[in-house]
C-alpha cells in the first residue's frame, strides 16, 4: 500500500470508525439502562417470574413471526462474515433488544455480550446499504461493529477490539481490520461512558502475589478445570437447543415450556440468585466463600434458558461460572481467593469461546495489569482443555472460509472426541 492509498484508508475508516462507534455505543447504553430497569423491576417485583412462560410465547412469537434470518443472531454475523451473502437485517437490532429486556424482566438467565454484538453487527452492517460498500469493506465494518458493540458493553476498549479479531478471523487475521476494530472499540466505549455517562461493574483483585514457579504450577489445573467448565457450558447450551428442538416442533411453543419449568425452579429452589445476568453474586465470587454449586447451576440455568429459545448473550453466565468456580478452587489451590474467582471470570469465557488473547487483555483492563501473568495462564490453559467446543456453532476454527452446520446436536462421543 503506497501513502496515498494508506491516507485513503485511515480517512475512510476515521469516519465509518466514528459513526459505528457511536451508533453501537449508544445502543449499548441504552441497552445497559434498560437492563438495569427489568432486573430493578423483578426483583422488587419478584411475582413477575411467574408471567416468564408469556413472556417466552411473545419473544418466540415475535421471532418467529418477524425475525427470518436474525433468529440466528451471533452465528449470522459469523456466517456473513466468512461468506457474504446479503446485509444483516436492521430489524435484528429491536428484536433482539425487546427479546433480551423481556427475558430478564420475567425471570431468564442470560447475558447481554449477545444482544450488545448482534446490534453493533446490524447496525454497522447498515453502512453496507448506504455506502455501497465493498465485500472486503463489508468484512471490516463488521468486526468493527462485534468491536463496538463488545467494548461499550463490558467498557473493555482494548478487549472488544481483540475479540472480534480473533472471534471473527481466527487464523484468518489482516492487517486492514486491526485499525478498524481497536478505532471503533475505543469511540463506542467513549460514547457510553463519557457522552452518556452509563457506566459499568467494577471487580477487584486487591492481592496478587509473585508469579513464581509454584504459583504457576497451580495455576494449571486451575486452568483445566476452567477449560472443561467452558466446554461444559457450551455443550449444555447445545444439547437444550437440540432437545426442544426435537420434541417441540413449534418454534414460539419452546420459551413458553422452558419458561414455566424456570419459573417453577424459581419458586422451589426460593432464590433468584441464578436467574437474570448475576453480576451481585460475581462481585460476592471476588470477596467471600461461596456454595460451591453455583458454577454448575448457573450453567445449567443459562443453558436452558437459551435453549429454550430466550435471548441474551452467554459471555456475563460466563463471568459468573468462572468466577465462582474459581471461588470454589480457592478452597484447594492455595491461591488468594479474588485472583482464582478473577482467573475463572476470564479462563472459562477463554475455553468457551476460543478467544484467550481476548480474555486475558479483558481481564487486566478490569482487573488490572498486576495479575496478568496468572490471567493470561488460565486463559491459555483453558483455551487448550476445551479443544473445539464453542458457543457458537459458526465459529470458523481451522481458518478455513466455511459455514458449520447451523445446529451442532450434544454428542458424548464427540465431546470427549473434540
Amino acid at each position: 500500500m503506497n501513502f496515498t492509498s494508506l491516507v485513503a484508508y485511515l480517512f475512510r475508516w476515521t469516519g465509518f470508525g466514528l459513526l459505528v462507534g457511536f451508533l453501537s455505543g449508544t445502543a449499548s447504553a441504552f441497552f445497559l439502562v434498560a437492563l438495569d430497569w427489568a432486573g430493578e423491576t423483578r426483583e422488587s417485583n419478584l411475582w413477575v417470574i411467574a408471567l416468564l412462560p408469556l413472556g417466552g410465547l411473545l419473544i418466540g412469537w415475535t421471532y418467529y413471526k418477524y425475525a427470518e434470518s436474525s433468529v440466528r443472531g451471533n452465528n449470522l454475523l459469523l456466517e456473513e462474515l466468512y461468506q457474504t451473502h446479503k446485509p444483516i437485517p436492521l430489524r435484528m437490532t429491536p428484536l433482539v433488544l425487546f427479546g433480551t429486556i423481556a427475558t430478564h424482566l420475567f425471570g431468564g438467565s442470560a447475558g447481554r455480550e449477545g444482544t450488545a454484538v448482534q446490534m453493533g453487527g446490524s447496525l454497522a452492517d447498515q453502512l453496507t446499504k448506504w455506502f455501497k460498500l465493498t465485500k472486503e469493506d463489508r468484512r471490516l465494518v463488521l468486526i468493527a461493529g462485534v468491536a463496538g458493540g463488545f467494548a461499550s458493553v463490558f467498557g473493555t476498549p482494548l478487549a472488544g477490539a481483540i475479540f472480534a479479531l480473533e472471534w471473527m478471523l481466527n487464523k484468518k487475521l489482516k492487517w486492514k481490520s486491526i485499525f478498524p476494530a481497536f478505532w471503533t472499540g475505543i469511540v463506542a466505549n467513549y460514547v457510553c461512558a463519557n457522552l452518556w455517562g452509563v457506566g459499568h461493574t467494577h471487580y477487584s483483585i486487591p492481592e496478587v502475589p509473585d508469579f513464581t514457579l509454584i504459583n504457576f504450577l497451580w495455576v494449571i489445573p486451575a486452568g483445566i478445570a476452567f477449560g472443561f467448565s467452558g466446554r461444559l457450558f457450551a455443550q449444555t447450551t447445545h444439547f437444550f437447543s437440540h432437545q426442544f428442538s426435537r420434541w417441540i416442533s413449534y418454534p414460539p411453543l419452546r420459551p413458553v415450556i422452558g419458561g414455566l419449568l424456570i419459573a417453577l425452579i424459581v419458586c422451589i429452589s426460593d432464590t433468584t440468585v441464578y436467574i437474570g445476568l448475576g453480576v451481585p453474586r460475581i462481585v460476592e465470587a471476588f470477596e467471600t466463600p461461596l456454595p460451591w454449586y453455583d458454577w454448575l447451576v448457573k450453567t445449567g440455568m443459562t443453558g436452558f434458558t437459551l435453549g429454550a429459545g430466550f435471548k441474551g448473550g452467554e459471555v456475563t453466565p460466563l463471568f459468573f461460572t468462572g468466577a465462582t468456580l474459581g471461588n470454589a478452587l480457592s478452597g484447594w489451590i492455595p491461591l488468594p481467593l479474588a485472583l482464582m474467582a478473577g482467573m475463572g471470570f476470564v479462563g472459562v469465557f477463554s475455553g468457551a469461546t476460543n478467544t484467550p488473547m481476548a480474555c486475558t487483555v479483558m481481564g487486566m483492563e478490569l482487573f488490572g495489569v498486576e495479575s496478568g501473568l496468572f490471567l493470561a495462564v488460565s486463559c491459555l490453559v483453558a483455551y487448550l482443555v476445551s479443544g473445539r467446543s464453542s458457543i457458537y456453532a459458526a465459529q470458523n476454527l481451522d481458518g478455513k472460509i466455511h459455514i458449520y452446520p447451523k445446529k451442532r446436536h450434544f454428542s458424548l462421543k464427540r465431546w470427549l472426541k473434540n
